[in-house]
């Protein structure tokens, strides 16, 4: 039986111990982590111009601390945000990197365009929920007050609203790529995906309903909707892949 060396190179994949594994993973998440602290220092230094710029969506609406530490908590919250949305090519390439060995070695070539990707993708879902969604939502929540309840929005609350409301649109906007991958090892088609219409508008729903930070179905919609064209999306991707192989074959 031939072993992988006289496999040609073009179809070799590379292969590693379990614990090799896991210690390839350990040094990959090491290293995403340090990126993030690094650019949420960073952040910090500019944090009073970023939390004016988290702000704008709020249109004049005041924030109160009610604690001590809060102020101070909100500028680390803002700091580490930013600091994710920062470090996001780097932390991308380490998770390519680490994905890489299971790729054939002509498709290793690809990591860096799916880094840029991932990442454009991520900052298009971001900016999504900060010029569109967060301003609709803000709006329809915040009227809800009136001569018996009045809104006083405290500045902890609003920034882990729009700091994971933010990640959740970003993550979600991954979906195409994720897509990609499920359908490059062969664990989706486009005919499944195409099948299954009823049953993705289930769990899209679900996952939006957990991810999104407030329980009210109208932010839930913002990222559902969204959510569904992409998975359409994902269904053109994955179609274009299988292709793809099929003339490689």
């Amino acid at each position: 039986m031939a072993n992988e060396k006289d496999q040609p190179e073009e179809i070799q994949k590379s292969s590693m111990p379990f614990l090799e594994h896991l210690e390839e993973l350990r040094k990959r998440l090491l290293r995403a982590f340090v990126a993030v602290v690094i650019c949420a220092i960073l952040a910090f230094y500019f944090s009073d111009s970023i939390m004016r710029f988290i702000m704008r969506p709020l249109e004049g609406t005041p924030l109160f601390n009610m604690q001590v530490t809060g102020t101070f908590y909100a500028y680390m919250k803002v700091s580490i945000f930013t600091g994710i949305l920062a470090s996001l090519p780097i932390v991308f390439y380490q998770l390519w990197r680490f994905i890489a060995p299971g790729l054939y070695r002509k498709e290793q070539v690809t990591i860096l365009p799916l880094v840029l990707i991932s990442t454009v993708l991520f900052l298009i879902g971001a900016g999504f929920c900060y010029y569109l969604a967060l301003p609709v939502a803000l709006k329809f929540l915040l009227g809800f007050a009136s001569d018996l309840i009045a809104n006083y929005v405290t500045v902890d609350s609003y920034i882990s609203f729009v700091g994971f409301l933010m990640l959740a649109f970003g993550l979600a906007f991954q979906l195409p790529v994720l897509a990609y991958f499920l359908g490059r090892f062969g664990l989706i088609s486009s005919a499944m995906l195409a099948k299954g219409r009823r049953y993705a508008i289930v769990t899209i729903l679900v996952v939006a309903a957990v991810v999104t930070p407030t329980p009210d179905m109208f932010t839930q919609l913002l990222l559902a909707v969204p959510m569904y064209a992409l998975y359409e999306i994902s269904i053109i991707v994955v179609k274009l892949t299988g292709r793809r192989e099929e003339r490689a074959a």
